[in-house]
């Protein structure tokens, strides 16, 4: 039975729940999965992800022991390292304080391929492409196996440090886009563009929704992490033009983070403590509630892969309206099954949510088109299947098992 060793900067977390789903899926298929990360899981989890926490392999608290011996695996596997030490020391630009970290995650690395190697794992695949892949690239070439990443957004678009070398030693890159995908091979020409391959994420559509009809101010809901790049600042300076217009509307704001603070600062100086709402964290059910009650689900992000919160929403036919970046319209195409909005433009977000309002009665139709995109281009059970396939194809093919073929999404664009 082969051992596939997972890593992540942080699990379980509730916003990732598909590296659970993952871990889940190859274990089905027969693998042994080691769940592994760099820091310590998340304290808000629900049941199904808080299992995970007492078999999570965890970097800290530092074991002393290993930690000496990584330190003089340093020295004594220097020949076999020293094209990271030279990438991460000479090449590139890089801060100094960042290549100070790397040389940090390459002892980091070090100590991961010691607590790891008693298991005899074949493969190592870490999510995201944040200081954890630096930590899996070390520990897999002291091992001798290979490694893979998955990419998402905001590590591939915003902080892609050390990409270049991360790229040309993995195996193999997952990546959720074709934007993705485009945007490695045109930054990244050296890579080999068999090595980037796309794999969606999905969401369980469930039974079809029966939407009822709205009864008072038009409610929008926005599901994300208070931080500086989901842009809440952006969504409450919009609501106070929405008041400013006469549209009775209430919006819901579901998450927590840094920005909790300034925003709730920002509420008050315009005046929106009865219109916007901060509801913290939510469970699961609290946030099908939620889904249940809203309107329009938005989303005013800076940089995104391709949210699950608006296939959650498309697929109970609610609209959304998100901006035009990333691959954000490989989901939502504008006017046929949700609406997109020009990035950063106030008066642009507020005439969608506007015509929203405007558009009830004509927005069936609509919602019945998101459902069926998201049935068959981001169907969790059938994306996930292809995913594992994929990993599972470069450990050991026997232990593959037979999946449905995936329809292809951009022949559906020109049809």
């Amino acid at each position: 039975m082969p051992t596939v060793v997972y890593l992540a900067n942080q699990f379980p977390s509730p916003v990732e729940p598909y590296v659970a789903d993952e871990i889940r899926e190859i274990r089905r298929r027969g693998v042994t999965v080691i769940p592994c990360s760099a820091r310590h899981a998340s304290t808000d989890l629900d049941s199904d992800l808080g299992v995970f926490t007492d078999e999570t392999l965890y970097l800290q608290p530092i074991r002393l022991k290993l930690a000496i011996y990584a330190a003089f695996l340093c020295i004594l596997k220097f020949p076999l390292l020293k094209d990271f030490f030279h990438r991460a020391l000479f090449q590139g630009s890089e801060p100094c304080p960042r290549r100070v970290r790397a040389l940090l995650h390459t002892w980091l690395g070090l100590y991961y391929a010691l607590l790891i190697r008693g298991s005899r794992p074949e493969h190592i695949h870490v999510h995201h492409g944040y200081f954890s892949s630096w930590i899996a690239m070390v520990a897999a070439r002291l091992l001798g196996i290979d490694f893979s990443m998955t990419l998402h957004g905001s590590d591939l678009l915003l902080h892609p440090a050390y990409l270049d070398l991360k790229l040309k030693q993995c195996s193999f890159c997952v990546t959720i886009s074709e934007f993705n995908r485009s945007y490695i091979l045109e930054r990244y020409p050296e890579i080999q563009p068999a090595k980037i391959i796309v794999r969606r994420m999905g969401v369980d559509p469930g039974d079809s929704p029966i939407k009822v009809p709205r009864r008072g101010p038009l409610t929008m809901l926005a599901v994300g992490r208070l931080h500086p790049v989901k842009d809440h600042d952006f969504l409450v300076r919009a609501c106070r033009m929405l008041k400013d217009r006469g549209l009775a509307f209430v919006c819901l704001i579901a998450g927590d983070g840094p920005e909790r603070v300034s925003i709730e600062g920002m509420i008050r100086d315009l005046d929106l403590q009865d219109e916007i709402h901060l509801l913290g964290h939510l469970s699961r059910h609290q946030l099908d509630v939620c889904y249940g009650a809203a309107d329009v689900v938005v989303l005013t992000s800076r940089s995104e892969g391709i949210p699950l919160v608006l296939m959650e929403a498309m697929a109970r036919g609610i609209p959304v309206l998100a901006p035009t970046i990333t691959g954000i319209p490989e989901l939502v195409l504008d006017g046929k099954n949700g609406f997109l909005y020009r990035p950063g433009s106030l008066e642009d977000f507020v005439a969608r949510i506007e015509l929203v309002q405007r558009s009830e009665s004509a927005l069936g139709p609509l919602g019945r088109a998101a459902r069926q995109h998201v049935l068959q281009y981001f169907n969790r059970e059938k994306n996930l299947a292809a995913f594992c396939d994929l990993i599972l194809s470069h450990i050991s093919p026997p232990y593959i098992k037979p999946t449905t073929e995936l329809p292809s999404y951009e022949n559906s664009l020109l049809q």
